[in-house]
C-alpha cells in the first residue's frame, strides 16, 4: 500500500515573510491563515512563531510557518503541474532537510508520482 507524500523542510537564519508568501501563493492556491494562541504564561520563545498557514493545492497541502514547512498529502495521490509548482516554491524557500546545524536526522525527501508522466520522482 502507498503511503501519502510527507516531508519538512526548514530555514535555519532568515524567517519566511508569510505575509508576503501568503499574498503571492493566493493567487493560485486556496491559502488559510492558522493562528495559534498564546498566553502571558507562556514561556516558550517560539510563541510568537507558531502562526502559520495552510497552502493547499490538488493533492498536496502544506503548512507554513516562519522556519518549517510541512508538506503532506491527505491520501496518496499523483502531483499535478499546480503541486508541483507548490513544491517547488517552497523548496526554494525552506531549503534545509534538517532542524538545525547541530541536528543529526536528515529528513529525506520520499518518492512521489506526477500524474502527467506516471514515473516517480526523488
Amino acid at each position: 500500500m502507498e503511503k501519502p507524500y510527507y516531508f519538512i523542510r526548514y530555514e535555519w537564519y532568515d524567517r519566511v515573510d508569510l505575509d508576503a508568501l501568503a499574498k503571492e501563493l493566493e493567487e493560485s492556491f486556496i491559502v488559510e491563515l492558522r493562528p495559534q494562541p498564546s498566553g502571558s504564561l507562556d514561556l516558550s520563545i517560539y510563541r510568537k512563531e507558531r502562526e502559520g498557514l495552510k497552502v493547499t493545492g490538488d493533492s498536496l497541502s502544506v503548512f507554513l510557518y516562519p522556519f518549517k514547512a510541512v508538506l503532506f498529502q491527505r491520501e496518496p495521490a499523483p502531483f499535478t503541474p499546480r503541486d508541483l509548482m507548490l513544491r517547488r516554491r517552497i523548496l526554494e524557500l525552506y531549503r534545509r532537510n534538517r532542524s538545525s546545524i547541530l541536528a543529526t536526522s536528515i529528513h529525506r525527501e520520499p518518492k512521489f508520482q506526477i500524474s502527467e508522466k506516471g514515473t516517480y520522482q526523488v
